[in-house]
């Protein structure tokens, strides 16, 4: 009862990051039969090689003492190495326990290649500011996804350039232009998911942008100069409203020419924004000749014919782009890209379906409902394709 309310009520609270994992796993090597056998001295003598590495990694982390991207291999073969001498010492619990709160304090304060900056910690994960080694990028993690990043050279200037999945030129960027150009214009566009606020910088004069964003510490990391300069460059008036975007997009008052759902790269995916009902709230705020657009890239699900079947029994056309353009991410910090852009005919697209790398999407699946949902079926066709 005391671990979980530790684990579940106070941990939230008193921690920037999950640590409570790697403290119970310490802790539980503790309570190992002979761990304390002998003197006090002898406990000592076997913990201080493992503790003394551990003081070690610590003293450098606070010199500020980086790894480059290079290191990573490396520093794997080091944690097999770790690995396997911990082995030899599994009858020594004294000696494995200094061994294991090394590992896990070398492997929380390093990962090659970046530095944390800022780490914050909320009820929806725990979201991560780092710096590239060369001091050239800054990128936003929740979890182990990428959530935005910026050229550090550019910060402070009139408008940052968008990377990750949001680079111009990319499929949402042209999803925003084809859209501008068959309305002649936007007046109102929303955008579920705020990230580090990147799609901002999409935005030209006169159009007015909403962001819907349900985590408070994503909008604080965001709003913040010292972190990212998105949102000050390009969207200083930007309205952002917080809360479960399903509930406050339906309860706002616009009608937007543009919805954009950028809620389903993470590992955990927000089902109840992909089933027909929650379709039907998105349309009940597009303007006649509006564009819904489905950002869907996902290392474990496939969601495009997802998306393409609840657009389907609402009555939608929808076309989809895998984006194949952006190769080289550890230099310039573009991604590859899932997009499926919907409307109520296929004139209010302009001329996205003739760009290329633009299809129809075929529908092969049932639609998502409230009360159905095939999360495994999704995860196959992601893993072995339709």
């Amino acid at each position: 009862m005391l671990g979980g309310v530790f684990a579940g009520l106070i941990t939230p609270n008193l921690f920037n990051n999950i640590y409570e994992y790697p403290m119970l796993i310490a802790a539980a090597l503790l309570v190992l039969p002979g761990t304390f056998a002998g003197s006090p001295r002898h406990f000592l003598r076997e913990v201080w090689p493992g503790l003394m590495a551990t003081a070690l990694v610590v003293v450098l982390r606070l010199l500020d003492v980086r790894l480059p991207l290079d290191a990573l291999k490396p520093f794997q073969v080091l944690l097999v190495a770790l690995a396997g001498v911990m082995v030899f010492y599994v009858k020594r619990p004294a000696r494995f326990f200094g061994l294991v709160v090394f590992a896990f304090v070398l492997t929380a304060l390093y990962q090659p290649g970046v530095t944390v900056i800022e780490r914050a910690r909320s009820f929806f994960g725990v979201h991560k500011v780092v710096e590239t080694a060369d001091g050239k990028y800054r990128l936003l993690y929740h979890g182990t996804t990428i959530h935005g990043a910026e050229r550090i050279n550019e910060a402070g200037s009139q408008q940052p350039e968008p990377l990750t999945y949001y680079y111009f030129g990319g499929p949402l960027s042209e999803t925003v232009e084809a859209a501008r150009g068959a309305q002649g214009g936007l007046s109102q566009v929303a955008v579920v998911g705020l990230g580090t606020g990147s799609l901002a910088c999409h935005q030209r004069d006169g159009e007015h942008w909403t962001f819907f964003e349900i985590d408070p510490e994503v909008v604080r990391i965001a709003r913040d100069d010292r972190n990212f300069h998105f949102l000050s460059a390009c969207g200083p008036t930007d309205e952002i409203v917080l809360g479960d975007a399903r509930l406050t997009l339906a309860a706002s008052s616009g009608r937007y020419d543009l919805i954009v759902l950028d809620a389903f790269s993470s590992d955990a995916v927000p089902v109840h924004l992909l089933t027909r009902e929650a379709l039907h709230g998105y349309l009940a705020r597009l303007g006649p000749h509006g564009v819904i657009v489905f950002h869907v890239s996902n290392r474990h699900m496939e969601l495009a014919s997802v998306v393409a079947a609840v657009g389907a029994a609402e009555g939608l056309v929808a076309y989809f782009k895998q984006d194949a353009s952006a190769n080289d991410f550890h230099n310039d910090y573009r991604a590859n890209s899932e997009v499926v852009a919907m409307a109520r005919a296929v004139t209010d697209l302009g001329d996205l379906p003739s760009r290329p790398g633009w299809r129809r999407i075929e529908l092969k699946i049932a639609a998502w409902t409230d009360d159905y949902s095939d999360i495994l079926r999704s995860i196959l066709r992601k893993e072995f394709g339709e």
